[in-house]
């Protein structure tokens, strides 16, 4: 199967600075076609602007029902993601169609990618959002493979550390926003099973059920770890309002309190979570999200 990869994958492939990246996008075209004469699925097409960590292809079954073919490098965690769906079983989640679908592989329902609660009016799309995330906060399978939140941002941790000792002008919320990692961590609450990179442009319309969650980078912590990176959802919206610092702070409110969690637990996890987004865009040349996020952060 020819194809060029969607340029958002490719760019943030290259951001990852990982080895092998480049050797993937190249044995691409081949794995899809692998794939496809294996299952005997039908191509209509790859999806554009489509992930920043997986090819996504629309396709249909021998059947003929819609379905979506992923494919994920290694370290995007793919089998991380297949056992979660596994778990969730369609429940506020895109359902697995095929649960052996090979290294990097997953067969999913065919949702609308047209159509994500991002497309809603804010109030709504928070309100939806929110809801979709409280179905799939669960307790961990038994045995369980996932990352805890403490392991996952404990590496993020180190990284911020180091950008920070060469870079002063962010040391001040690195410091912040690791000085709240710790805290946080000290006094957890129960753990379950999270989405991991949730925001509305998670959570697309389907025919079961009106939103269902797609591409989690699953992890086992506490659920306001979760919702933190909703939060900063439209965030260059937020920066441009000139009430921006106080709607912030208000949303920050209003989503624990719809979701029955400690506000002060959701500020910390944000403040974290916007600061090592922040960094990290520093750090791979994106230097106007580098702004908008660290400018966010610089509100909690």
């Amino acid at each position: 199967m020819a194809f060029e990869p969607p340029q958002r994958l490719m760019r943030a492939l290259g951001e990852t600075e990982r080895n092998g990246a480049a050797d993937w996008l190249v044995k691409l075209p081949e794995l899809v076609q692998q794939v496809v004469d294996l299952r005997e699925l039908t191509v209509e097409r790859v999806q554009a602007p489509g992930g920043r960590s997986s090819l996504v292809v629309l396709v249909r079954q021998a059947d003929g029902t819609p379905a979506v073919l992923k494919l994920a490098p290694p370290w995007a965690r793919p089998e991380s993601e297949r056992a979660a769906l596994a778990h969730w079983g369609g429940f506020g989640a895109v359902q697995l169609l095929d649960g052996n679908g090979g290294e990097g592989v997953l067969l999913l329902e065919r949702l609308h990618p047209e159509m994500s609660v991002r497309s809603l009016p804010e109030a709504k799309a928070l309100l939806e959002a929110a809801g979709t995330l409280r179905r799939l906060w669960v307790e961990p399978p038994a045995g369980q493979v996932f990352e805890s939140v403490a392991e996952r941002t404990g590496r993020q941790a180190e990284a911020m550390r180091a950008s920070a000792s060469a870079d002063a002008e962010v040391a001040p919320l690195v410091d912040a926003a690791l000085a709240a990692r710790e805290e946080l961590l000290a006094s957890a609450p129960q753990a379950r099973l999270l989405h991991g990179t949730f925001r509305q442009s998670k959570v697309l319309a389907g025919e079961r059920m009106p939103w269902l969650a797609v591409g989690p980078d699953p992890v086992v912590g506490e659920c306001a770890f979760d919702l933190a990176r909703l939060v900063r959802d439209r965030v260059e919206d937020l920066i441009a309002s000139p009430s921006g610092a106080s709607i912030t702070r208000r949303r920050v409110k209003r989503l624990a309190e719809s979701l029955e969690l400690d506000q002060e637990r959701l500020r910390g996890w944000t403040l974290f979570r916007a600061v090592e987004s922040g960094v990290r865009a520093r750090r791979v040349g994106r230097p106007q999200d580098a702004e908008l996020l660290l400018e966010f952060a610089g509100w909690l």
